[in-house]
Order: C-alpha cells, then sequence, then structure tokens
C-alpha cells in the first residue's frame, strides 16, 4: 500500500519533499533543490521551515499541522523564501504515510511552481487598481483640461487635437498592457495544467517501452519509430510550453542556431500530420545562416505558419499541396526564410490585418487569433527581425528576414 502511494507521488508532481513526523527534512529531490537554491545536504536534517516565508501568519502552519497529524491532505498555494532571500510560489499537497498499524511514519509533501502566475495575477490587480483611479478621477481632469482650453482659445482647435490624440494613445497603452498581462496569467495557467498531463504520458510510454521488451523480444522497428516519435513530441510541447511562460522574462538567454536545423526539427515534429493531409513539405538550402535567439520559439512560429496552409489546403480543396521552404541569405549579411504554399492566398482586403491579435477567418473553434500575433511578436523581439507576407495567384509566401549571429572571436 505505501509503495503505491509513493508511486502516485512520484508520478504526479515535480517538486517533492518527505519528513519525518516532527517535520524534518529527509528527502528532497533536484527540482526542490533548484527551486529553493539549497544544495541537498544543506536541507537534510533540516526543519522544513527553512523555506518558510516570514510573511506567511503562524495561523496558517498551526492549520497545516492539524491537518495532517489527522491523517488529512492538506492543500493551499503557499508563499516561501529561497536561501537568496527571493520569493516562489507553489501549489502544495502534503499527505501523510501510514504505517501498516495505520499511524503516521512520515508526511510527503508535492509542489507546483506558480510562481510567474502569482506575479502576473497581482500585476494584473494593480492595473486595475490604476484603471480605477483613472475612471475616478476622469471628471476631474477633464474639467481642468476644459479650462485649460478655455484659457486659450487662441489655439484651441490645435491644442484640443492635441490633447485628444495623447488621451488615445494611452487608452491604447493601458489596453494593450492588459491584454499583454491577462494574455501572461492565461499562458501561465496553461503550462501548469499541461505538466501533469505531459508528464503522466512520458510515464506512460516509457512503461510501454519497457513492458514491450520485458521479456527480451527482438526490437520491433516501427515501435521504436512510434516510441521515439511520440518522445520528440512530448518534450517539444513540454520546451514550448516553458518557452511561452518565460517569453516576457528580461533574462532569458538567447542561443546561435542554424535555420536548416529548426526548419528540419519543425517539419519533422509535424510529419505525421502533413502525410494524412497530403502534403509535400519541400526544404531548399541555397545558403544556410546561423541565427541568434530562441530555437524553440522560432520552431514553433514555422510550425504556425504551416498549419494555416494546412487549414487553408482543407478549406479550399486544394490537390497537389506543397510547402516550399527556402533558407538564403543577401549581401547585406541578412538570413532569409521564406514559407510558401500554392492553397490560393489570402484575400487582399484582409491582408493588412493578419498580425493584428484576436483577428482570424477561422470558426472560433479552430483558432483564436493570436497565432500570426505571436509569430509577429517572436521574429520582431526574440529574433530581432522582421515577418512579411505577400499573396498571389497560387498561395502566400511569409519572408522572415533575421540578422545573421555575429562570429566569435
Amino acid at each position: 500500500m505505501k509503495l503505491e502511494q509513493y508511486q502516485s507521488a512520484v508520478e504526479s508532481s515535480n517538486i517533492i519533499s518527505k519528513t519525518d513526523i516532527n517535520g524534518i527534512i529527509t528527502f528532497v529531490n533536484e527540482e526542490f533543490c533548484a527551486i529553493s537554491g539549497y544544495k541537498h545536504e544543506e536541507l537534510i536534517g533540516q526543519n522544513h521551515n527553512i523555506v518558510r516565508h516570514p510573511d506567511v501568519a503562524a495561523s496558517v502552519f498551526r492549520e497545516l499541522w492539524q491537518t495532517i497529524l489527522q491523517k488529512k491532505t492538506y492543500k493551499s498555494t503557499v508563499k516561501n523564501r529561497a536561501k537568496d532571500g527571493s520569493t516562489f510560489y507553489v501549489n502544495t499537497t502534503v499527505f501523510p504515510i501510514l504505517d501498516e498499524k495505520g499511524e503516521i511514519e512520515e508526511f510527503i509533501a508535492i509542489r507546483y511552481d506558480v510562481t510567474q502566475s502569482v506575479l502576473l495575477s497581482e500585476a494584473l490587480i494593480a492595473k486595475d487598481k490604476e484603471l480605477e483611479y483613472l475612471n475616478a478621477t476622469l471628471e476631474y481632469r477633464v474639467n481642468e483640461q476644459t479650462k485649460a482650453l478655455l484659457e486659450l482659445n487662441a489655439t484651441l482647435e490645435d491644442r484640443v487635437r492635441e490633447e485628444v490624440e495623447k488621451n488615445r494613445e494611452k487608452d491604447r497603452f493601458l489596453f494593450q498592457q492588459s491584454r499583454l498581462a491577462s494574455m501572461g496569467e492565461m499562458i501561465a495557467n496553461i503550462a501548469h495544467q499541461w505538466r501533469q498531463p505531459l508528464s503522466e504520458l512520458n510515464i506512460t510510454l516509457y512503461k510501454m517501452n519497457k513492458l514491450f521488451h520485458k521479456h527480451g523480444d527482438e526490437r520491433d522497428v516501427h515501435f521504436e519509430e512510434s516510441y521515439l516519435h511520440a518522445k520528440k513530441i512530448i518534450t517539444k510541447m513540454s520546451d514550448t510550453i516553458e518557452d511561452f511562460r518565460s517569453f516576457f522574462s528580461p533574462d532569458r538567454q538567447s542561443e546561435p542556431f542554424k535555420l536548416s536545423r529548426v526548419a528540419s526539427e519543425a517539419v519533422d515534429i509535424m510529419q505525421g500530420t502533413l502525410e494524412r493531409n497530403e502534403i509535400n513539405v519541400v526544404i531548399d538550402i541555397k545558403n544556410d545562416a546561423m541565427v541568434e535567439g530562441y530555437f524553440n520559439e522560432f520552431s514553433q512560429v514555422l510550425i504556425n505558419l504551416i498549419n494555416n496552409s494546412m487549414d487553408a489546403f482543407s478549406t479550399k480543396n486544394i490537390k497537389n499541396r506543397l510547402i516550399y521552404i527556402e533558407i538564403d541569405t543577401t549581401v547585406a549579411r541578412d538570413a532569409i526564410m521564406k514559407l510558401s504554399d500554392n492553397a490560393g492566398g489570402i484575400d487582399a482586403s484582409i491582408m493588412h490585418r493578419i498580425f493584428e491579435p484576436y483577428f482570424t477567418t477561422k470558426h472560433a473553434s479552430a483558432g483564436t487569433g493570436l497565432g500570426l500575433y505571436m509569430s509577429e511578436m517572436i521574429i520582431k523581439n526574440s529574433m530581432k527581425g522582421s515577418i512579411v507576407a505577400q499573396s498571389n495567384a497560387f498561395g502566400v509566401c511569409f519572408t522572415l528576414t533575421m540578422p545573421i549571429a555575429k562570429e566569435e572571436t
């Protein structure tokens, strides 16, 4: 029974610790050390309150101990303090492990990191308070502005036009900031919800592989290919979630990579879907280039563009479907990647709006209108480049232009 409890704890979490009945730490995993900043030897034998944050009231911990000593499970979002004094938040579940006599033998705590979600929520609350203040003082500010305009009636028309434009720009800025904060919170929540099922899928794949070869059976090539492809997709999804969680983080680390590698990986990830939809992809490397940026984010841009082409093929019932990816460089030392298709192109009346957030021609169940918006943000902010779309009688061509990475000296 205890073994099943341990197995359940390990398979359903990523930050784990164990304590004895007095709260002394007996085990921590690598993720616990990573988020707390302590080493294993600094934690083992210490009271678990070593990561207790001084802002948390003592009554919270009394409730925790009252719950678990009654052999019940305790759940809460807990504010902790790392070794360097920084704050982190975790969704925490603590439950007792019982011996054969039904007595408490030790406690296991399972956590998920929700620091980004909590911080984004706090930022959104602060922004809401700011908007409330602006609304509360709106009448006073309008009266003051009207008075100033009356006193300067000689230039009334010009000054009214100038002030109106200033207020509009401020409203657009506040609206965009609020939308970005909401988007960040949404991405953090999605990451939190997807992390556990992805972990369970990974464990299930491992068990399937182990069971398949349990009796030393000869390895099946097709099974091995499917197993490795599934593992690669899960890893890609996990990396993508983490990339989008940290999308607005100022301290991310970029890396150099070749355009040919990211193009090949994106197509490899989509290979099964492309084959089912009878789409042929050609990668034409005229001049490969090394660029500086974020590999997984750039890969997500290509996957999004391929998905858009795939939707267009399906909607317009195109035969002989082709996606052509060309990689080249320019005399001005820019890296160029062009992704074009023969899916009929984009209507000229909406071409100027395709990079707007929440604009989509798809049904609500098929798209949110964020794909091309996020793609443009990634190319512009993460890759320091540009993305341009051109439509013709055959299809659409997206041109991605980025500076070539500087060679190390």
